[in-house]
Parts: structure tokens; sequence; C-alpha cells
């Protein structure tokens, strides 16, 4: 993991992207996600959830102490505001399932799998094996009277079965296009994380920068840029 230190007043702060700044909140300080509880579940006997720490901190304006998730110390404060804003993700989003979702990634230092270098192509479903080496299977699929010639010159009729082999394409594209989806959630969620960052101005340790993971990697033509976007977006 990459990083610059910037001085802002008497602070060092460390510059961290989105990607890195989760990796080192879940996975290095081992933050905990905890989801806002569902409407008919009151929260007593779950202690203080992370917005009541954010809250104290702003109304007291001074340093709140870490959690105790993280084994043999306590979790780093601004690794619990990372936590606490994966946890707000809207649920146009994902909501919920996206915020397990970017915290168990960053958790394992993983990059969400869009199925690089996959192109669907056409395989037989079944397949044989011989003496001769492996080959395609086929089925029946249907049979047909045909006319033959027998012996003598005298014309007969025989019965013939009507052979297919049956193919899939593999990877399915619909399974290429799911895998490359979730990648581009997973951005999406990861860009409104950053800016909750940025915008909120709670960190105090860690500065979260505009770098991003690749946007649609999988597509090599010219990368959409967040001025792209906005033009986009004002289009009548």
């Amino acid at each position: 993991m990459s990083f610059h230190s910037r001085v802002s007043g008497t602070k060092i702060k460390r510059a961290l992207g989105v990607q890195a700044a989760l990796e080192w909140a879940f996975r290095i300080e081992q933050a905990q996600l905890e989801l806002p509880l569902p409407p008919d579940v009151t929260e007593e006997g779950f202690g203080f959830g992370l917005e009541y720490v954010l809250l104290q901190r702003a109304v007291l304006g001074c340093k709140i102490d870490g959690g105790q998730h993280k084994i043999g110390g306590y979790t780093h404060e601004d690794a619990e505001v990372i936590a606490a804003t994966v946890a707000g993700i809207p649920d146009s989003l994902g909501g919920k399932r996206m915020a397990i979702r970017v915290a168990e990634l960053a958790r394992a230092g993983l990059t969400p799998d869009w199925m690089p270098g996959a192109v669907p192509r056409c395989v037989p479903t079944i397949v044989k094996q011989n003496q001769h080496g492996t080959h395609a299977g086929a089925i029946v699929v249907g049979t047909e009277r045909i006319r033959v010639r027998g012996p003598g010159a005298r014309a007969t009729w025989k019965t013939i079965d009507i052979l297919a082999c049956p193919v899939t394409f593999s990877p399915h594209p619909q399974q290429i296009e799911a895998a490359r989806r979730g990648y581009d959630d997973w951005w999406q969620a990861l860009g409104w994380v950053r800016e909750g960052l940025i915008v909120g101005g709670m960190l105090r340790e860690v500065e979260v920068t505009a770098a991003m993971p690749k946007a649609r990697p999988w597509d090599h033509s010219k990368p959409i840029t967040d001025i792209d976007r906005h033009r986009v977006s004002n289009t009548p």
C-alpha cells in the first residue's frame, strides 16, 4: 500500500485512495461493520453505534477513543469513521448488501472478479472418450425413413436416427455481463464512500484522495472521467 504524507497545520495525514483506505480500515485495523438495526428492533442491549460516536465527537469537539474490536489493541478512530460511512451506503447503490460486500472485499484485499479475458465459446454439452480420444457426444432428436437400394436393385425403406450435438456457450454471456455489472456497482459504491469521506471531513490522520480503481477495466476505449459523466448527466 503506497501513500505519501501531507502536512496540514501541525498534523501529518496519510493520503490514501478510497480502496486503500478501506483495506487499511477493515484489513489492518479490523474495523467492524455495524449496520443500522431494522425498524422493529430497538437499540437496547446493542451498545452505542458508530453514528453515536460520530455525533459525540462533533458535539464535544474532542477525540473519541477507538473501539475495542481489534485483538490486542484499539481500532483506529479513522477506521471506525470509514466503517460508519460504508454502513451508510444508500439503498439506491445496494444498501446493506453492498456495504457488506465492500467491507468483505476490503478485508480480503480483493477486487471484484469481472472475468478478465472471458470470451464466450461454443462447446458441446456432452463429451465422450474412447480409445481414439475425446469427441463431442450426440443425442437422437428424431427419426427419418429413407429409401435405400437393396440387393438386385430392389429398393427398400429404412428408418434412421437423426443425431444432433447439443452445445452451449461457456462462459455464458449473461455470466460475464453479471460479473461486470457487479464490478460496476461496487465501483459506484466506492465513489459514494469516497465523496462522503472527503466532504465529511471527519478523518483526523487519513486523507482520502480522488484516486479510484479503474472504471470498466474491460473497456479498452477512452476511460470515462467525472467530467464526462457530468457532461452526459446535463445533456438535454
